[in-house]
């Protein structure tokens, strides 16, 4: 049985220590915190490991876990890597945007090192270990490194998976967009649905079974086909009535913005190949946004299925985008 230290256990090192000693895989050692009080309600809850300060001169372990926030790592590496340690440990922290070269100094301890993080939002320790199994994990670092950590990831419930050299802040980013972003867009929702009057649980249940159903389509069908509503069809005229509805708020700007996105996917899209051309224009001049410095719409690949009429992978491109620039996962 391989023993596991862990370093920070807020509530992701709290969850995962309790799945592992749970695991029958792994005996947890140790658990350091800011303050021992932390610790000793840490230890309670994973119901293994001996309470520390991140401080004091705790041993490393076969697997030791920093899970500080990403920039507490650096310092908390340096600082652990004169520490005694296991013949062949790993050492891996779960931030979802920095890979594994922030643990440089226990590379250069002789410890391997990678990071293995979790598409998984740990709002609670308790219900996350209820809630954890079949988890996708993102893996990267050494090879050593990432076979430990594949049989970890398993060992708690997790769905391991290898990323691409330097690919880590774009995976992360994918991330934010799909899961904060998504929140944002359900809170200024229902901000604009109170401007109609509707609150409360009728909100929640009128967008929220809308917003389930679109989900849904997009991750079944791909986005081109699942797309619908006034840009899709060309209508110009209701987006402009909603623009006036919005008027200067913020989600005026957050309308704009994704209505450009939202064009140039309808646009190169064989679902909506029936739209005139003048109605893309007069939905273009609607969306426009001269206030705004312009960038270029980021290039999203159509299946072949939904392709334009020359068949083939469309990337969507030209149109301009925008607007306001685009918390921690873990």
């Amino acid at each position: 049985m391989q023993t596991l230290a862990i370093f920070g256990a807020g509530r992701l090192g709290q969850s995962w220590g309790r799945l592992a000693q749970q695991s029958g895989r792994y005996r947890v050692v140790a658990v350091c915190c800011r303050s021992e009080a932390a610790a000793r309600r840490a230890v309670d809850f994973i119901g293994a490991g001996q309470p520390a300060t991140l401080d004091a001169p705790v041993a490393l372990a076969d697997l030791n876990l920093l899970a500080v926030p990403d920039d507490a790592l650096a310092e908390l590496a340096t600082r652990l890597a004169d520490r005694p340690t296991a013949i062949a440990a790993t050492a891996f922290h779960a931030s979802g945007v920095l890979d594994s070269a922030v643990l440089a100094p226990l590379t250069s301890a002789g410890l391997v090192c990678g990071s293995l993080h979790p598409a998984f939002s740990f709002a609670e320790p308790a219900r996350a270990v209820q809630t954890f199994a079949g988890t996708l994990c993102a893996l990267e670092g050494n090879a050593a490194a990432q076979t430990t950590l594949q049989a970890f990831a398993a060992a708690i419930g997790g769905r391991p998976f290898s990323l691409t050299p330097g690919s880590k802040a774009a995976y992360h980013a994918s991330l934010s967009i799909a899961s904060n972003f998504l929140v944002t867009l359900t809170g200024l929702a229902q901000a604009v649905a109170a401007q109609a009057g509707i609150e409360g649980e009728l909100a929640r249940s009128l967008l929220g079974n809308l917003m389930h159903q679109s989900l849904d389509n997009a991750l079944t069908l791909g986005a081109a086909r699942a797309l619908t509503g006034p840009i899709a069809r060309g209508d110009a005229a209701t987006v402009r009535q909603h623009l006036a509805v919005l008027g200067g708020t913020p989600q005026a700007a957050l309308y704009l913005a994704l209505g450009r996105a939202t064009l140039a996917l309808a646009q190169h899209s064989a679902e909506h190949a029936g739209v005139p051309a003048d109605a893309w224009a007069r939905l273009s001049a609607e969306l426009a946004d001269p206030s705004a410095v312009a960038a270029p719409v980021p290039s999203i690949a159509v299946a072949p299925s939904e392709a334009c009429a020359t068949g083939g992978t469309a990337a969507i491109s030209p149109t301009s985008i925008a607007g306001p620039s685009p918390s921690e996962w873990s």
